[in-house]
């Protein structure tokens, strides 16, 4: 569906923005980012291109939010280590967007959240030993997979999560590394056509909900116990990849 059309039927508007602000709000309890959960659920309303677009401009405002409610907690070394490589790999993510066919990527994005969500299930304890050079190589993993797919947010979940760090530094220090991935990617697609005029208009209101998702994500995660809301993120991020898959082998 075009941009121009979703925005002029309401019901389908007002449909996708809730479900941009549930992405938000289990974003921030997750700790993983709204895109895990944006980016194949906006596949069912537009072009992965424009997903791109949007997920881009949404994410800035998406990880701005957050460093205001959680950036004092931001563990800067741990941000460095793993953001460097993060922001060289998406721009060589974001650059193959364009010499790739982009067709086969909803295919590809629906396997790689059933693996990672059912792998991260089925293995809640999985961590990677807390070293710099494999916060590097997670970092760098989760910034390509951004750049090429839109999401790459569990795999950084998972590199950060092997310092065991408390949950509001947890989020803090994710939207810190997410915010240079998401303004160097932003660049590339702009460069590339994928963020127009059209993308702005959505873009706004994108941002407006991340900062109501961000605060409500606070609020619930204050008093609530993290690991059974990064299970029900996994959850829903494996159901997602699912639906995926099923809705891609079912194509016309």
């Amino acid at each position: 569906m075009h941009l121009t059309a979703i925005l002029s039927d309401a019901l389908t508007a007002t449909l996708f923005m809730f479900l941009a602000l549930v992405c938000e709000v289990l974003g921030t309890i997750g700790g993983f980012g709204s895109s895990l959960l944006f980016v194949p659920l906006a596949g069912f309303f537009f072009p992965f291109e424009t997903v791109l677009g949007l997920t881009a401009v949404m994410h800035v405002g998406s990880n701005l939010s957050k460093l205001v409610l959680f950036g004092k907690h931001v563990q800067f070394k741990l941000m460095f280590w793993i953001g460097i490589p993060s922001v060289v790999c998406v721009l060589l993510g974001a650059w193959l967007t364009s010499i790739i066919n982009l067709s086969m990527a909803p295919l590809f994005l629906g396997v790689l959240l059933v693996v990672l969500g059912g792998g991260m299930l089925l293995f809640p304890k999985l961590r990677l030993a807390p070293s710099p050079a494999l916060a590097a190589g997670a970092g760098g993993l989760a910034g390509f997979l951004a750049g090429l797919f839109g999401t790459g947010g569990v795999v950084r979940g998972l590199s950060l999560a092997a310092f065991d760090l408390e949950k509001f530094a947890f989020v803090a220090t994710s939207a810190a590394i997410d915010m240079g991935v998401d303004v160097s990617r932003g660049i590339v697609y702009a460069g590339k056509g994928y963020i127009t005029s059209s993308i702005w208009v959505l873009g706004v209101a994108l941002v407006s909900l991340s900062f109501a998702g961000s605060w409500i994500g606070k609020r619930l995660l204050q008093p609530l116990h993290q690991e059974r809301f990064r299970q029900l993120v996994l959850l829903l991020t494996f159901a997602v990849g699912v639906v995926e898959l099923v809705r891609w082998f079912l194509r016309p």
